[in-house]
């Protein structure tokens, strides 16, 4: 039987039940909480100190209606980026690397700040399908183009999540299956391929953190539009 390289992104099954549940809700037991004591650990201070520090750069440039997005992005980001790093262990899963769960991120939150800002300031939000001074035979053809960029956006955030994973993991297991079959014939190449699969999962640590901030700093791009 052969096994397809694309097997790992298949939701594994425990007694014919699907584990992708287990795989979304697992990260958030690894988040410390705050206590009621006066003294908190080096971890929670950490993570106190990188929600700050994330806030502060995301919500700095939108309005001050936008500021009740914080804690939705803070959590949102955190969740992304524990089940990332999740994922890169032996024997675990990926959620993030299915289009499917990407989308159900994407399209309802690109959808509210399109919402709030049609509610809001329907002139203005209309007024992005339409650059100031084009010339009148491009009207049309503006309007349908911004129109299908703008809805090609949820899209785009799914993809560009699921498609940097995916290859990421795929390099890995490519990489890590050449060190195991030239382990017994050169083992010196063995080895120096072993080293190229310590740096790449370095740089996945770092792409699984990247991503999970781009995705997050374009939906605060597209609510900055909107507020």
């Amino acid at each position: 039987m052969t096994v397809s390289l694309f097997d790992q992104f298949e939701s594994p099954l425990f007694l014919g039940i699907p584990l992708m549940a287990v795989a979304l809700v697992l990260p958030w037991a690894l988040l410390p909480k705050p206590c009621s004591r006066w003294i908190s650990g080096r971890y929670l201070t950490l993570q106190n100190w990188f929600i700050s520090r994330f806030t502060h750069q995301i919500f700095q440039p939108i309005s001050h209606p936008g500021h009740k997005w914080a804690l939705l992005f803070a959590s949102l980001m955190l969740f992304l980026i524990t089940v990332n790093m999740l994922g890169l262990l032996p024997y675990t899963y990926t959620p993030t690397t299915q289009l499917s769960v990407n989308m159900g991120f994407a399209i309802p939150l690109w959808l509210a700040t399109v919402i709030i800002g049609m509610r809001n300031q329907p002139s203005l939000s209309l007024a992005h399908l339409l650059p100031e001074g084009t010339p009148t035979p491009l009207i049309p053809v503006l309007i349908i183009i911004e129109t299908i960029s703008l809805f090609i956006r949820p899209l785009a955030l799914g993809v560009r999540l699921t498609a940097n994973l995916t290859a990421g993991h795929l390099l890995l297991q490519l990489i890590s299956l050449a060190a195991f079959v030239l382990l017994p014939i050169m083992t010196a190449t063995a080895f120096l391929t072993w080293s190229l699969l310590v740096l790449l999962t370095l740089l996945e640590i770092a792409v699984a953190m990247i991503q999970a901030y781009v995705f997050v700093l374009l939906l605060s791009l597209y609510l900055q539009e909107n507020v």
